[in-house]
């Protein structure tokens, strides 16, 4: 039925499989920015945790008696952790997009999103009722036009990554800024910044040391520093309330995983307890980036452009057959073809340095 589709795919090196970890492989392609996904302890704990309880899973809809103390519990610490009043788990992060976005913007409100931001919220942007603008990528200027000359009934809404998936650079302060200017509510998507940039590893409401108020929405995922699996909403009372009643996510699903919010929770514990070790050990890992990129890092992501499709996928296997696991990423998830090769804090900075070099040889071979 689908033949077709599948070989021009193929012809245009689009087509995917799903592809398996080489447990032999160095680990520079996944988001276990952290390593936290290798710790038994936070395994046995998590599992501790859930063996407290007479049952082991949701069972049904956080409405329908699927909130379980685990779910609670999180979402305290979360919230005491981050300084904001309310919170809710969800599946996943694209679920947790997918909710905000299309619960939030009702008729007559307008959204204004960064072009770059994630497939997630791109998609439930075809679900709203309100009206969407995009912006240009982190490009402030062009968001303050755009928010001057789009007239609005209803509500201004913002949409900003902390850290941008693809591209990898951080969000810019004057976001919050803007959005204080205009009143608007702001859709932070912390999933790629949670846990790797900020003082306390907390994300760029840390980073840039913003307390956070009624109008600030923060979304985040489980599956990336905390090494397990899941997301969470933070933001005001109101608004998660009113999630709680508009999300069809979070209403028509089963609740989240007692396990994978349990191991979150240890995650989150673990880096509170060892943050200042694993912000140095971050930036060592910074440093040797910027010996071989000529700029910073700002996040865990170090996208490296390819000419072309042929020459990504053939360096990334070449790369594998030496051992190292990178990432080959293809239009349409980006508009050019690029290798992205993501920080690890328990990858040792001498593999990175001899990963630059091998990659810089290929390069120029």
């Amino acid at each position: 039925m689908y033949e077709k589709e599948l070989k021009a795919l193929e012809r245009s090196g689009r087509f995917r499989r799903p592809i398996m970890a080489d447990p032999d492989a160095v680990d520079m392609a996944s988001n276990d920015y952290l390593g936290l996904a290798h710790k038994k302890k936070l395994f046995r704990r998590a599992c501790k945790r859930v063996s407290e309880y007479p049952w082991h899973a949701p069972k049904s809809s956080l409405f329908v008696g699927g909130y379980h103390p685990i779910h609670r519990n999180f979402e305290y610490r979360l919230c005491e952790a981050n300084g904001f009043e309310a919170g809710v788990v969800a599946g996943s992060g694209f679920l947790a997009n997918l909710g905000l976005i299309e619960a939030l913007v009702r008729r007559g409100d307008v959204l204004f999103v960064d072009e770059r931001y994630h497939a997630s919220g791109m998609m439930a942007t075809k679900l709203v009722q309100g009206e969407i603008v995009t912006f240009r990528h982190n490009d402030p200027a062009d968001l303050i036009e755009r928010l001057s000359d789009t007239p609005v009934e209803g509500r201004r809404i913002i949409a900003v990554e902390g850290v941008y998936s693809m591209e990898g650079d951080l969000v810019k302060r004057e976001f919050f800024d803007i959005a204080e200017w205009f009143d608007a509510l702001m859709i932070v998507d912390e999933a790629h910044s949670s846990g790797t940039v900020g003082p306390n590893l907390l994300g760029v409401f840390d980073h840039y040391g913003i307390v956070p108020n009624g109008r600030h929405i923060k979304m985040g995922t489980l599956g990336k520093a905390y090494g397990s699996y899941g997301a969470y909403i933070l933001a005001s009372d109101e608004i998660v309330s009113f999630l709680h009643n508009r999300a069809k996510p979070l209403i028509y699903a089963t609740a989240p995983s007692l396990f994978d919010i349990a191991l979150a929770h240890e995650g989150f514990n673990f880096i509170a307890e060892k943050r200042n070790k694993l912000f140095d050990r971050i930036a060592r890992l910074r440093n040797v980036a910027e010996e071989f990129a000529k700029w910073r890092p700002e996040g865990m992501i170090v996208p490296v452009p390819m000419p072309d499709i042929e020459t990504t996928l053939r360096l990334r296997d070449q790369l594998g057959e030496l051992g190292y696991e990178i990432g080959a990423i293809r239009p349409p998830t980006v508009a050019k073809p690029m290798l992205r090769i993501i920080l690890r804090a328990s990858v040792k900075p001498k593999r990175y340095r001899q990963l630059f070099e091998t990659l810089d040889g290929l390069l120029h071979a």
